[in-house]
């Protein structure tokens, strides 16, 4: 399938938001307070013309996908924007095709498309700085050989989906790291 077939098989938004199982509220409060500035309001006003959409590879348990989705409607409003979601786990011969490093299945990625379906930019599955402040939190969980591993990891991922619900700097920073794909 090409990318155009792709994103017409994607769920709207509100049929994503509707099914949503995991996240949801989560989701919705975080794209309930994010606002772009201005200045980010009228270079996205500026892309309309080209009539950009969005594929969204994604999936609602995912903690990355809560804190970038509702920042990415944001955006996609602003610009005039299409968005469709793709289900990853169900989608894997897509997601094959953008995998992190080259090996991960990591997501949210943000697939950006023109009129025609060619691929103008890939976001995703995390700002670079938001990607080093999640590694410098791992660096000190223990090795996963160690019996309290996992429960160190359950805290941290607790901690992290708390810290993405309520930092004002941290939607910034994802804003601006997908400002810069889209706006190249």
């Amino acid at each position: 399938m090409d990318l155009n077939q792709w994103f017409q098989k994607g769920l709207t938004v509100d049929e994503y938001i509707n099914a949503m199982t995991t996240n949801k509220e989560e989701m919705l409060t975080i794209y309930k307070q994010f606002t772009l500035t201005d200045e980010d309001k009228n270079k996205l006003e500026a892309l309309r013309p080209q009539k950009l959409r969005a594929i969204v590879l994604s999936e609602d348990w995912c903690g990355d996908a809560m804190l970038n989705n509702p920042i990415l409607l944001r955006i996609a409003e602003a610009a005039g924007m299409e968005v469709r979601f793709v289900l990853r786990d169900s989608n894997l011969e897509l997601m094959d095709q953008y995998l992190t490093n080259g090996t991960s299945r990591a997501i949210p990625i943000f697939i950006f498309i023109n009129e025609e379906g060619n691929e103008i930019g890939v976001w995703g599955p995390r700002a670079p700085e938001i990607q080093a402040f999640v590694m410098e939190k791992r660096a000190v969980l223990p090795d996963k050989d160690a019996e309290d591993f996992q429960a160190k990891q359950t805290e941290l991922f607790k901690s992290l989906r708390a810290t993405y619900q309520t930092d004002a700097s941290i939607w910034e920073t994802v804003a601006t790291s997908i400002l810069e794909t889209l706006l190249k």
